[in-house]
């Protein structure tokens, strides 16, 4: 059996500022440092093997203190980089919600059939997620590795793990300096939704 720990990066001025960050590159601020730190402190005595995190921003900041502190490997996974939001990006989700109600709430209700303008389809996302974890799960058996993940692509890796609904994606970004742990039987296929 493996246990993946699921870590959503620290808080960035982006979340408090209630903009679509996607691939952007915004640094943690000084809520989302400490935010890393106490999961630092959580997650010692998880006997984490190696974390694996894509080169955005406050994602590998996160994943290199995460692996400094616990001495152990850091892997770039470029496949887990976040959803590109597009032309969204950088926007504020109430001017979203406002110019676009529509889309604003269709991407609440069935996400998987919006497209950002200029962005990408969920779906899509999804089957990088998909392929990634594939990827890991053939070179990890057991043990316990760590995915720091941004949201909301971290709802669809939550989603492949779980095999849960994906929720609510604009809620999602509320999720910044907070882990979980999935047990995965590798040897499982992946669903696809």
């Amino acid at each position: 059996m493996l246990q993946v720990v699921l870590i959503c990066p620290g808080c960035t001025d982006y979340v408090h500022q209630g903009r679509i960050q996607g691939t952007l590159d915004v640094p943690l601020n000084d809520e989302g440092s400490s935010e890393v730190a106490r999961v630092i402190d959580d997650l010692r005595s998880q006997r984490i093997e190696v974390v694996y995190a894509p080169s955005c921003q406050p994602t590998w900041e996160t994943a290199e203190a995460l692996a400094k502190a616990l001495d152990v490997k850091l892997k770039k996974l470029d496949r887990m980089r976040n959803l590109d939001h597009g032309l969204w990006q950088g926007k504020r989700i109430d001017d979203v919600r406002r110019t676009q109600p529509k889309v604003y709430r269709q991407w609440q209700e069935q996400p998987e059939n919006v497209c950002p303008p200029g962005g990408e389809m969920v779906r899509d996302a999804e089957e990088r997620v998909q392929a990634a974890l594939t990827k890991l799960f053939r070179r990890h058996k057991d043990g316990t590795i760590a995915l720091v993940v941004p949201e909301p692509l971290a709802s669809l890796v939550r989603r492949c793990l779980a095999r849960n609904e994906l929720g609510d994606l604009w809620k999602a970004s509320s999720h910044h300096g907070t882990w979980e742990v999935f047990e995965v039987e590798p040897n499982e296929p992946i669903p696809s939704h």
